[in-house]
């Protein structure tokens, strides 16, 4: 199968380069062509040019944007939309992990398979999909597709990763070319290091499922328009290149998760209160010690004294004993 597609799945620092390939076969469905009622003849649509009236052949057709209701049609190149400052427009980034149950089947549209599309993300690949499987979760993201934005769910299926949709089973084809010819093996701790950092998402927020890629076209017609250069905030940076030591991009994104949070500093605040508890009971303890001491030492000095007073009252006895039998 050819690929329709290629972008990449953004999973924390995990970068996974992939190819979508078409998982339904429209053909097997019922379709109609339109005819002429009275012959009976096909109606074909021709791409006949609105100006000179003439047909046009594919090379010479583009896109153009009409913006709101006027008649103004505003022609836009590839460049103009690859210029797009959205990390969707060439990557799948995934926004959360839920429960497949959670989402609503009349919100899926066309279904892909997604096979790798270097020899580099066969490990990343496979460790995405077994860690969903484990944790039973799939992956919900934006991507732009044909010109739109979409949220997307991912989830594992067989030994694939699928861009899920919901139709009748003889639409699906066959995934034959689409899984890499050798698996890679994942080690237990990067799988259960996968699901650390699934834990450590956070939950969909409403600008997440806000249309940012609709609103980003709209500002580049407007810009056209005016004859100006298109204005966009600036966003942050999003990380490139390949990631060569899988671990430590897993354990580097759960703290980046965490930190993203405040977690960190939250961890570092009770650690500095375990300490000073800590410190404030060994004071405490040499403090107690030191008055046990004191009182112990203070105890041994009255029992001395007592045991010299008790002496000298019964040396003095004697004394006195001795005196009165010799005055007798």
């Amino acid at each position: 199968m050819r690929p329709t597609a290629k972008f990449s799945i953004s999973f924390g620092l995990v970068t996974i380069p992939v190819a979508a390939y078409n998982a339904t076969d429209t053909s097997a469905s019922v379709s109609f062509v339109r005819i002429h009622t009275a012959d009976g003849g096909r109606v074909r649509n021709q791409p006949v040019c609105s100006l000179e009236g003439v047909e046009i052949t594919q090379d010479e057709i583009g896109r153009g944007y009409k913006p709101g209701n006027g008649d103004t049609v505003v022609p836009l190149s590839d460049e103009d939309l690859d210029a797009l400052p959205l990390p969707t427009a060439k990557t799948l980034t995934i926004l959360a992990f839920v429960a497949g149950g959670d989402i609503d089947p009349l919100q899926m549209g066309k279904g892909y398979y997604l096979g790798i599309d270097s020899p580099a993300a066969a490990k990343p690949y496979v460790l995405l999909r077994e860690a969903m499987e484990r944790h039973q979760r799939v992956g919900l993201g934006k991507i732009a597709l044909h010109g739109r934005e979409t949220l997307a769910m991912i989830r594992p299926m067989e030994d694939a990763l699928v861009m899920q949709v919901l139709l009748w089973p003889h639409q699906i084809r066959s995934m034959d070319g689409v899984l890499p010819e050798r698996q890679a093996e994942v080690a237990r701790n990067e799988v259960s290091a996968a699901e650390a950092l699934m834990d450590s998402f956070g939950e969909l927020s409403e600008d997440d499922l806000h249309d940012h890629y609709r609103e980003s076209l709209e500002e580049i017609v407007a810009a056209k328009l005016a004859h100006r250069e298109p204005e966009f905030p600036a966003g942050e940076e999003q990380p490139a290149g390949e990631v060569m030591d899988l671990m430590a991009a897993l354990q580097d994104s759960v703290r980046a998760a965490k930190r993203s949070r405040g977690e960190d500093e939250e961890a570092a605040s009770r650690s500095g209160r375990t300490a000073k508890k800590s410190t404030a009971k060994k004071s405490t303890g040499k403090t107690s010690t030191a008055a046990k001491s004191t009182a112990t030492k203070s105890t041994a000095t009255k029992s001395a004294a007592k045991k010299t007073a008790a002496k000298k009252q019964t040396a003095a006895k004697k004394t006195a004993s001795r005196g009165g039998r010799r005055a007798g």
